[in-house]
């Protein structure tokens, strides 16, 4: 089952880059700005990656986030993860950003916007991964906060292709964003959103109703309402679950008791992601070869999860064919 996880071809769908952010490189990277950060060494960083909550979570995440300085850093914290992506058969990765964590602290949307794209188009030249970006607004800011992002994204337009939203998602409703992703769709942005993750339902219910999103980040909760997993069957709506991350943050107490497989026998179209992989112990092989163990899942729920991963990535239909018939000649020669 693992070398068949390892070899399967597969997309990406759900990963922060800030949240690639592997201890190593961190410390590289805080060096080389001449930054303190409040680790001694890489194994402190790694002992500080333990969390109860995602408040926790997010916590140290911004911390690790404020030795990113340069067009250099992002470049260097971009093309390490997709040189990762590369040696786990993922053929494609819809990659979210957080431009405010950096704007707030001084750094240009300009500087990270660069240094991210350009490793996407080396990568997608030198190691034959496509990519594209997900700007994702923080929700414990304020729409007006929101706003002054888009506005800064117009000038680089070209370079992004979807919107979102993350961060702290408790008292922070989809709702509160409603005009911000009004004006994103209506400067031809796609709307994703993190929604059911600490949220219940009614979250959900506001993303796809409200913001209007072609996507729902994790939606765990959207097993609360039957009539609301009616619902994103109907708009044919795929959830990037991330396995690994909802048992690090206490979503799920057990991986045996992840409700990914009762997902899919409702119908729902999942895909398995990784969300923040330095945090949470684990790259998108690994959240395949974990999750496959906690619930026996066979290799045909292997092969339907990679297949939803390029059905429901944006790409344009002519690429997703291509994906899905690699992906079938492998299922019918290794099942």
């Amino acid at each position: 089952m693992k070398k068949f996880i390892e070899n399967l071809p597969k997309a990406e769908l759900h990963l922060h880059i800030e949240g690639s952010f592997e201890p190593k490189l961190m410390f590289e990277i805080a060096k080389r700005n001449n930054i303190k950060i409040p680790f001694k060494s890489i194994k402190e960083i790694e002992n500080a990656y333990k969390f109860n909550c995602l408040q926790d979570f997010l916590d140290i995440y911004y911390q690790g986030a404020n030795v990113l300085q340069t067009e250099q850093d992002f470049y260097d914290l971009t093309y390490s993860y997709l040189q990762k992506c590369a040696k786990q058969n993922i053929r494609h990765t819809e990659i979210m950003f957080d431009p405010q964590t950096h704007t707030d602290r001084g750094v240009s949307f300009k500087t990270v916007i660069n240094g991210i794209s350009k490793a996407c188009e080396d990568a997608q030249e030198k190691l034959n991964i496509s990519s594209l970006l997900i700007m994702s607004y923080l929700r414990h800011l304020t729409e007006e906060d929101c706003l002054k992002t888009l506005e800064d994204s117009i000038p680089f337009k070209d370079k992004i292709t979807c919107v979102g939203l993350d961060s702290s998602e408790k008292d922070n409703p989809p709702s509160k964003f409603k005009n911000l992703f009004e004006k994103s769709i209506n400067e031809g942005f796609i709307p994703v959103a993190h929604a059911g993750e600490e949220g219940n339902a009614d979250y959900i219910w506001e993303a796809i109703d409200i913001l209007k999103v072609k996507r729902i980040d994790h939606g765990n909760n959207s097993l609360q309402d039957e009539k609301l997993i009616n619902e994103i069957i109907k708009r044919d709506l795929a959830l990037t679950v991330c396995p690994l991350s909802n048992t690090a943050l206490k979503v799920v107490d057990d991986l045996k008791d992840h409700p990914l497989k009762k997902m899919m026998n409702l119908g729902l179209k999942i895909t398995i992601n990784s969300d923040d992989p330095a945090f949470f112990g684990g790259q998108l092989n690994e959240n395949y070869i974990q999750i496959q163990k906690a619930l026996d899942l066979s290799k045909k729920d292997l092969y339907e999860l990679a297949k939803n991963s390029f059905n429901y990535s944006f790409l344009d239909n002519k690429t997703k064919e291509k994906h899905i018939k690699e992906l079938e000649n492998f299922y019918s020669k290794n099942k």
